[in-house]
């Protein structure tokens, strides 16, 4: 990594809490690379442990399109480590294998339609938009009302936006030092 991790123990009685929240929701695996990179900061690391803690297990987005969403967000910004993570979970959540490979596969706005679900095209199509161009279509935007109404796309939206929150920081600071490795293939998940 960019810079030295934080300690993975509490350094002032302060952070402790800090520490107790992010350890409670990575619960039973240890503290990982990302949480020891934001503890440099715990507030900022709180933080960011309640959003990214509510997009994981608080919206009504089903398992599978969320983590084919953030599956895609860290092939499109090269974040390896969130592809190895995310993509695993989609092929958890009932994604196939066969529609990870296109999603590792294409270029921006080039994942192929066929073999994808009405929900998994629209679902890329808003991801695909908002992480390379920011703006996203109405049309693109009406799909994925049709698909997730109104919560449903708010929630998306956000968790797109929140995961290139993610990706960006782990590519800028090589968290868990995989810049330059390639990506699973889907296969190998």
């Amino acid at each position: 990594m960019r810079v030295p991790y934080a300690p993975n123990t509490p350094p002032t009685a302060t952070a402790e809490p800090i520490y107790a929240r992010i350890a409670a929701r990575r619960a039973p695996r240890p503290l990982i690379p990302l949480d020891l990179a934001l503890l440099h900061n715990p507030h900022v690391a709180d933080g960011w442990n309640s959003f990214v803690g509510a997009l994981r297990t608080q919206t009504s987005v089903p398992a599978g399109l969320r983590e084919l969403a953030i599956a895609r967000v860290a092939v499109l910004n090269h974040a390896v480590h969130e592809w190895d993570v995310h993509a695993a979970l989609a092929v958890e959540a009932g994604v196939s294998r066969t529609v990870l490979g296109a999603v590792l596969g294409a270029g921006a706005g080039a994942v192929p339609a066929a073999g994808l679900s009405d929900e998994e095209a629209a679902v890329l199509a808003l991801t695909d938009q908002m992480t390379v161009g920011v703006q996203v279509e109405e049309a693109v935007m009406q799909r994925v009302k049709t698909v997730l109404g109104d919560k449903g796309t708010v929630e998306m939206v956000a968790t797109v936006a929140g995961y290139n929150m993610v990706s960006r920081f782990l590519v800028a600071l090589d968290v868990g030092e995989c810049n330059g490795r390639g990506m699973k293939r889907a296969e190998d998940l």
